[in-house]
């Protein structure tokens, strides 16, 4: 039962994290391998914010009830989604789009490893090489269950409900509004989207806006549950790609489910395997759907 909350909480931000990447590479057409690292441009972003909130007024270093969470944090959280959307937006105008207008596909995936790399060094030249945490004060566990053992912390069960919310949130976006409806026609087919007035440049930026939001909600996510060390991005590429691959690229509720399942599986395999085997998982994965099922389980098969 542990390892099934445990599981559940992993999955819920590695959803995210695989919302913005299938969508990107949905209708942008490529792999965007950078894009874990926007996971660790939102939690430093917060980071910083958090300190900044904090120096401004001292209410804003209060905690939350029995969260580590403060008022400042909560701020940061909102500021770091929007810095990481326009940072985003902004490495696909200095890099993606030139690449994008003179070379292919295999370009813009060699593009965003050399991107992942200057990031991911970046971050750790400006923040140290060491890990770090958003607050250093002990969250207790609430015990749930005794038989079986049960223990869940505050902060956890507030990363699991934001995480739905903002899916929530997103999906009103895509199935109830005229911008969704002409996102997902960009993703079925940009040239007859253009053609019927839909402006393709808006819709690039605004997919770069919604992956940069979501990764950066998903870092942050992810340095409340964890820590944070410059190197989160390469630790999480594997099982955010992996989250997009089961889930069917495209499909924006094959994320959702291919994130739990993930973490699900990754954090139940420790019952069985060595903890040291459980990086592998999320590969293996990969392999068993691409060959039962290369599309996924809620993408459609390609001509």
């Amino acid at each position: 039962m542990q390892q099934i909350a445990d599981g559940i909480l992993t999955g819920s931000f590695l959803s995210l994290g695989a919302i913005g990447l299938t969508l990107v590479m949905h209708i942008l057409r490529f792999a965007n391998f950078s894009h874990a690292e926007l996971l660790s441009i939102g939690a430093y972003a917060a980071l910083v914010f958090d300190a900044l909130f904090k120096a401004i007024h001292p209410v804003l270093a209060t905690k939350l009830g029995p969260l580590l969470l403060t008022p400042a944090l909560a701020l940061a959280i909102v500021a770091a989604m929007l810095v990481t959307a326009a940072t985003a937006v902004l490495f696909d105008v200095l890099v993606f789009r030139r690449v994008r207008e003179k070379g292919g596909e295999l370009s813009m995936v060699f593009a965003s490893f050399g991107m992942a790399l200057v990031i991911r060094n970046v971050i750790g030249l400006i923040f140290g090489l060491s890990s770090t945490l958003y607050s250093r004060d002990i969250s207790f566990a609430i015990v749930v269950s005794r038989d079986p053992l049960l223990l869940v912390k505050p902060d956890q069960i507030f990363v699991l409900i934001a995480a739905l919310v903002i899916m929530g949130l997103l999906h009103l976006v895509l199935s109830r509004t005229t911008f969704g409806y002409a996102l997902q026609a960009v993703a079925e087919n940009p040239a007859l989207a253009q053609v019927n007035g839909v402006n393709l440049s808006r819709m690039i930026a605004a997919t770069w806006v919604i992956a940069g939001a979501l990764a950066a909600a998903a870092g942050v996510f992810y340095g409340l549950s964890y820590q944070m060390i410059p190197v989160m991005g390469r630790d999480l590429v594997l099982p955010i790609f992996a989250a997009t691959i089961v889930g069917g690229i495209g499909s924006v509720y094959g994320a959702v489910l291919g994130g739990f399942i993930v973490g699900l599986a990754t954090n139940l395999s420790v019952l069985v395997l060595p903890s040291g085997y459980a990086p592998a998982v999320p590969f293996l994965l990969i392999l068993a759907v691409l060959i039962v099922r290369p599309y996924g389980l809620f993408g459609e098969a390609r001509s």
